[in-house]
């Protein structure tokens, strides 16, 4: 069965695939088809991210993508429509290691000069915070009040529905299974439920960013990463409005998800793959690591069933791939956001729409996220990862 193409087709129904075609369609080009390989869109990555949104990177085009995507966040419901739900209860970094706790406090003078009212605490400003918390040998820790977790489903859906309302056409079960090239450009790709001809491809599939771009001869470097996320019963031995908090040198991470407590720590011996069933062996060190820092969480109580996993995508340097591809003149890259790929969504429609609409993107300068940054070997590394 032939399908009709259409101007831009999207690979990829997530958050960000949602935002590039409600951003090219407020902009009034509406010829836009997303592919959704699911049979309903956000119902991956998206559906299974721990939410977190901040300004507190080391980078200064990650903590610009920040600013304007948590702005956009706040005015959701009256510029977009949705749910968002948006908690700006702020991100604590506890850090006790002498020389990050330099690397912190310089990160700290890069997000202010950036506009970024991020504030350096001692331990009484913690305990305050997130009261239990041992701070014996911490020596400090950085917060921003503008920081948060949102509900990206509800913001995925937000995008799609006035998408969807402007007249663009999201299909579903409709995994891309190959990329038709003409020379240097993409003339359209196919699918179980058809052919779709394309005047701009944009591979905005998340974790399979890699093999999709492979379906096009490109080495695009992006693997899917599983990280699981384990939830308590109710728990209330900590405020529901405690900040994002985590653990630096240990990488373990705890928020309030209603009125339990969701808890996460990357292990960073397991391989790429893309397995979404929940780690449970990896629990017993994501525990040891949460009870050293907060003692009381030896109270809690876990809640199998509400556990969940999910799939990062991940690059070499942990920072996305935005922009034309050099050796596809009408093939755009929107992936590899190494799990920011939910807080950076709003920034990255603008952009991408610039990009193809304008012939590159303008409002925030992405020449550092090309993908040629890999071949130039000169790129930075975002370290704020957790």
């Amino acid at each position: 069965m032939n399908t009709p193409g259409s101007s831009v087709v999207i690979i990829g129904g997530g958050i960000v695939g949602a935002s590039i075609a409600c951003h090219l369609a407020l902009r009034g080009h509406r010829d836009v088809t997303i592919l959704e390989r699911a049979n309903s869109p956000a119902t991956g990555s998206t559906a299974r991210s721990a939410a977190g949104v901040r300004h507190q990177f080391n980078t200064a085009v990650n903590i610009q993508l920040s600013k304007y995507s948590i702005e956009r966040l706040v005015h959701f419901e009256e510029e977009i429509g949705g749910h968002p739900e948006l908690h700006q209860v702020g991100y604590l970094l506890l850090v006790t290691d002498p020389a990050a706790w330099e690397r912190y406090q310089a990160q700290v003078a890069l997000q202010r000069s950036l506009g970024v009212p991020t504030e350096i605490l001692g331990p009484a400003e913690i305990e305050r915070l997130v009261p239990g918390t041992r701070t014996d040998d911490v020596l400090g820790a950085t917060f921003c009040h503008l920081d948060g977790y949102c509900d990206p489903y509800g913001v995925a859906m937000g995008y799609l529905d006035r998408a969807r309302a402007l007249g663009v056409t999201i299909r579903t079960s409709a995994p891309v299974t190959a990329i038709r090239r003409q020379g240097d450009v993409v003339a359209g790709v196919d699918t179980p439920i058809g052919r779709f001809d394309c005047d701009v491809l944009v591979n905005a599939a998340g974790p399979w960013a890699g093999a999709v771009g492979a379906l096009a001869g490109l080495e695009i470097p992006v693997l899917p990463y599983r990280r699981s996320i384990y939830m308590t019963e109710e728990f209330p031995g900590l405020p529901d409005g405690m900040p994002f908090t985590f653990d630096v040198m240990s990488g373990f991470y705890i928020r309030k998800e209603g009125r339990g407590l969701l808890l996460g720590l990357t292990n960073p011996n397991e391989p790429s793959s893309e397995r979404i069933d929940v780690d449970w062996e990896w629990l017993e060190t994501v525990l040891e690591a949460g009870m050293s820092r907060f003692p009381l969480l030896e109270d809690a109580r876990l809640a199998e069933k509400k556990c969940w996993a999910g799939l990062y995508e991940i690059t070499p340097d942990h920072m996305p791939i935005l922009g034309r591809h050099p050796d596809l003149t009408n093939y755009v890259d929107a992936s590899g956001f190494s799990g920011h790929g939910v807080m950076h969504a709003p920034a990255t429609g603008l952009l991408m729409a610039e990009e193809i609409l304008d012939g590159r993107a303008a409002s925030i300068d992405v020449d550092p996220l090309r993908i040629t940054r890999f071949a130039a070997r000169a790129s930075a590394v975002e370290t704020n990862i957790f």
